[in-house]
């Protein structure tokens, strides 16, 4: 029986081994290894900062989930991979693999930037469940004391997105209250421009922010990489202090160090068209964990984003191209990826497209209307039904 082993129980984890499950059969032992045992869909959690949702709307657990699918849940992080002899390491287990998926998401490097994160520093994070509860916590006392918020992301990030969600759904929540005059908000980024969003722009994206922020009055400095924060004050690079009563700032992305020595100088794996290493045959990422050159040079470092809509399709190229090894039939030829993404504004949303992913594009645009926030609640009901119940064959 062919052993697979994947790492990560996220949007990638899951759907590769659902998939997996689902078209191999009982010819595979597919094993998942994740240190949270919570599902979460992620592009809630500017949500849940807002208090617009509590965690139970949007978790599931997922040692349940894959139970019920005959799939073994290792409730543990993953320490070592060792590619040579084909096994992962935990702290207290030693897991041999056939095929090898890697779904790690990204490390959150917080310690490049002193005081940066909200475990040693004095900033506040959304990536994460616990921390986006924390931001929310940091959210209310801006709402009963109100002062300056800056919203970001530092140098090396490569998921711009919330950022930008929560400056607007922050400024929208301000006025209902009827207090957006006591708080100004900063959009503070390494990209070179607002609306770049680490991929060159999506059509006119551009314009677009520009033309929203002013209309809001939501200030933004771009094109800066941060010294420190120290408490209430983030010091820029070029000598530059900014006041914070908030900073929600996302940090830069690193691999995950179990897999970091597979990748390149910063912990991402090089892979080819179907996902699949580009040493190790037998090992597949997806997701946040693989690398993509940027599509241009920028005067501050940024990544490129791979969004879940990117990483679920990602996950089901790798699990039909080790279906096929098993099978030994051909693999499925790669196809060109493209992004469709749904940002939040509050009272209503952009819908962003670009395809292919980077420039030159057959495709992109950015377009807002009511009927795009309807469009996001939809989703998120659809792909947390989706996941509780395992039909990874859906759209």
């Amino acid at each position: 029986m062919t052993r697979i082993t994947i790492i990560g129980g996220s949007f990638g984890g899951l759907t590769a081994a659902f998939e997996l499950q689902r078209l191999c059969g009982k010819d595979v032992d597919i094993t998942v290894i994740s240190e949270d045992d919570r599902f979460v869909f992620l592009p809630s959690l500017p949500w849940l900062v807002m208090g617009w949702r509590m965690p139970g709307d949007i978790s599931l657990r997922v040692g349940e989930i894959l139970k019920r699918k005959g799939i073994t849940f290792l409730h543990e992080a993953a320490r070592e991979v060792d590619a040579e002899t084909a096994k992962v390491y935990t702290a207290t287990k030693e897991i041999p693999y056939d095929y090898l998926v890697i779904a790690t998401g990204p490390h959150l490097s917080f310690d490049e930037i002193p005081g940066l994160g909200p475990d040693k520093g004095f900033t506040d994070c959304s990536f994460t469940l616990d921390h986006a509860v924390g931001t929310g916590e940091s959210w209310r006392k801006v709402l009963e004391s109100p002062g300056p918020v800056v919203v970001g992301s530092s140098q090396m990030v490569s998921c711009f997105g919330p950022s930008y969600e929560l400056a607007f759904e922050m400024d929208d929540e301000l006025r209902r209250r009827k207090m957006r005059h006591k708080v100004p908000i900063l959009y503070l980024t390494s990209e070179p421009y607002i609306g770049h969003m680490g991929v060159g722009g999506l059509g006119n994206s551009k314009r677009f922010f520009e033309d929203e922020f002013a209309e809001r009055d939501i200030k933004s400095i771009v094109c800066q990489s941060i010294e420190e924060v120290t408490p209430g004050e983030i010091k820029l690079k070029d000598g530059a202090k900014i006041p914070f009563k908030l900073a929600m700032i996302a940090p830069p992305f690193k691999g995950v160090p179990a897999v970091a020595a597979l990748g390149n100088p910063r912990g991402f794996i090089p892979v080819d068209g179907n996902y699949r290493h580009t040493k190790y045959k037998n090992i597949f990422a997806i997701g946040v964990a693989i690398a993509i050159a940027p599509p241009e040079p920028t005067p501050v470092p940024v990544g490129v984003p791979k969004t879940g809509f990117m990483t679920v399709r990602m996950a089901k190229a790798a699990a039909a191209t080790i279906y096929s090894e098993i099978k030994g039939t051909t693999p499925p030829s790669p196809e060109e990826m493209e992004v469709l993404c749904i940002l939040d504004m509050g009272r209503t949303a952009a819908f962003m497209k670009a395809s292919p992913l980077l420039p030159p594009r057959q495709e992109s645009y950015t377009k807002k209307g009511v009927w795009a926030k309807w469009l996001k609640v939809a989703f998120e009901r659809y792909f947390i039904y989706k996941m509780k119940h395992g039909l990874s064959n859906l759209p």
